[in-house]
């Protein structure tokens, strides 16, 4: 009689927690047609931005902002608002932060809950001063663009000049430009934008929220500038203190607003 081995056939799977990057949409109001038109006017130009990228939305700022006004916050039609964000690239896969008939209607879309998702909150720019209240500062000892030779670490470096029409997005990581944005064209990046030329185009840092970012340019002449979502379009022009000169745009938070702060740079 014989006995036959009994061989552990090796385990198909194994079962981990892990971790999921998502980009978080934080509704402050349930009006989904002013979303749309703050979406439109945000994203607009850049319709592949999120490049389908996992979405959280985050309800709990427009809950907020209903009690404020004293009422309760509307219903939410999330197919509307699923077939409102498909075209900017995104995936929406959870809700938190709503109220219980918003949590059951996001379920009842398909969403999951995720109660215990947090929202990566950005730091805001350390030892800014307080008594600056003006979005122009004047001109201070910092060093022109143009001494700085050697590009942030792991940017993304662009030599050739930039059309009206082109877009050019340092994901994750800096950008600098060493020829001239002109009129029409797009620099994007989740950190800081360098520009040593005029840059006249639209330059749009921290694309994914960092406050900390910065915009550098040797001739600032540019039709939209945006810092983590705070942006100044050409209708509000430029000051003489920094137009076509070289200048930095910051984020500074006052009186509770964050605001984009030019600051001429010289000898």
């Amino acid at each position: 009689m014989t006995d036959a081995t009994r061989v552990q056939a090796p385990a198909c799977l194994d079962i981990k927690s892990a971790n999921l990057p998502l980009v978080a949409l934080m509704l402050k109001s349930t009006d989904l047609q002013a979303v749309q038109e703050e979406l439109n006017r945000r994203l607009g130009d850049v319709p592949d931005f999120f490049d389908n990228e996992p979405l959280l939305i985050d309800l709990s700022g427009a809950l907020a902002a209903a009690r404020r006004a004293g009422h309760e916050a509307q219903a939410i039609d999330f197919a509307a608002l699923l077939a409102l964000l498909a075209p900017y690239k995104v995936k929406p896969i959870a809700v938190r932060g709503g109220s219980a008939e918003h949590m059951a209607a996001a379920q009842a879309a398909g969403l999951l809950s995720a109660p215990e998702a947090r929202v990566v909150a950005s730091s805001p720019p350390s030892a800014e001063p307080s008594s600056a209240p003006e979005p122009v500062s004047e001109p201070a000892s910092e060093p022109a663009p143009a001494a700085e030779v050697s590009p942030p670490s792991g940017a993304m470096l662009i030599d050739k000049p930039l059309r009206s029409g082109q877009q050019i997005y340092a994901r994750g990581r800096d950008l600098v430009v060493m020829a001239m944005v002109n009129a029409g064209a797009e620099v994007i990046a989740d950190g800081s934008i360098h520009v040593y030329a005029p840059l006249r185009g639209k330059a749009i840092a921290g694309a994914r929220g960092n406050t900390q970012a910065r915009i550098f340019a040797q001739s600032l002449e540019a039709e939209l500038l945006s810092i983590a979502g705070i942006y100044r379009t050409s209708e509000v022009p430029l000051a003489p203190a920094v137009r076509g000169k070289p200048a930095m745009v910051r984020l500074l938070t006052q009186d509770g607003e964050e605001k984009l702060i030019m600051q001429a740079l010289g000898a």
